[in-house]
């Protein structure tokens, strides 16, 4: 349910409304805009009776939701969320890169990479350094060492660290991680989802590769509802019938989702296609969706990368991406970090 209060109304009054609410028992999310403020209600909002709420004076009006995600909802929250990364900013009119290996597999590959990626545009650092794998005997990442090897890399170079975790045991061994990711596989795992919604660290959240775009949005909305409302969303494909690419890249979910949830929405194009050479046309087709930003492997050596060298690109590929992104962004109002 979504309560819009009339402009300019006394604080004091909006407090015993909101008071009101929460001695039912339902949560409350606030959201105040430039021209409105609406008060969402979660939780079972049949005890509240909509008819004495619609007669309050500072009561513009009442709508009942019915979608299940709340938190998620844009009409909980009319304006863009905007997700700060120790200064980068995702969402509204911000757009970055986030840009690295796979998989971390020495001190010099990811310290060059990142070296590599930073000068030509990127302002994220990502790198795997725990590997979920469809088979047991396939590299499976360093494990506590990568996760050491990428701070390193992000105290020699500035960059803010994104990688992936696959399990609550290792929570505490990702401080100083920046933007924790939870890969496609994971989507799904309302454990760990949970776990991460009660730190206040930014979560990238993938799609599940057959998950509906409903289903993508509960699984934020078990992230926003322990309280982290910093959520990036990233679509990565979705498995189809189609054997021509490892994935099908869903370009219609990220208008969509703009409709539909006040979250940023990146892609990534590598595992969209697992196809080095498609990574840049499907950028520049994700910057004209209306994407707030690209994640893309880059490998200094993708011939011999122990993880997902075919869709690698080398570094100079990587900026010919970047520049070939950069003239579309005032297109669609967007804009880089100088």
């Amino acid at each position: 349910m979504i309560v819009v209060i009339k402009k300019n109304q006394n604080q004091k009054q909006v407090d015993n409304l909101t008071n009101w609410i929460k001695d039912l028992g339902l949560d409350v999310h606030i959201s105040r805009g430039e021209n409105s403020t609406i008060i969402g209600l979660v939780g079972d909002t049949s005890k509240v009776d909509i008819d004495l709420v619609r007669s309050l004076d500072i009561v513009e009006s009442v709508t009942r939701v019915q979608e299940p995600y709340k938190n998620a909802n844009r009409k909980f929250h009319p304006e863009d969320t905007i997700v700060d990364v120790a200064g980068h900013k995702f969402g509204g009119k911000h757009f970055q890169f986030i840009a690295g290996p796979c998989s971390v597999e020495s001190e010099k590959q990811i310290i060059e990479v990142a070296e590599a990626v930073k000068k030509a545009g990127a302002t994220l650092l990502r790198g795997g350094a725990f590997k979920p794998r469809t088979s047991p005997y396939s590299f499976q990442g360093l494990g506590l060492d990568g996760l050491k090897l990428l701070k390193k890399a992000k105290q020699e170079t500035g960059m803010p660290i994104v990688t992936e975790l696959m399990s609550e045991r290792y929570l505490d061994d990702f401080e100083g991680v920046d933007v924790i990711q939870i890969g496609a596989r994971n989507m799904q795992n309302f454990d760990l989802l949970k776990a991460v919604g009660r730190l206040k660290v930014p979560v990238l959240l993938k799609r599940g590769i057959s998950a509906t775009i409903e289903e993508w949005l509960m699984s934020a909305e078990y992230i926003m509802s322990e309280g982290n409302e910093n959520v990036i969303l990233c679509e990565r494909g979705i498995r189809t019938f189609e054997p021509y690419t490892r994935n099908t890249l869903d370009l219609s979910a990220i208008p969509i989702l703009k409709e539909r949830t006040h979250l940023p929405v990146i892609v990534d194009p590598s595992h969209a296609s697992g196809v080095a050479r498609l990574v840049r046309p499907l950028s520049l087709a994700s910057v004209g969706a209306g994407a707030d930003g690209l994640i893309i492997e880059v490998h200094n050596d993708p011939t011999h990368a122990l993880c997902d060298g075919a869709q690698s690109l080398k570094p100079e590929q990587f900026e010919e991406v970047v520049n070939s992104v950069r003239p579309l962004l005032p297109v669609v109002n967007k804009e880089m970090d100088v």
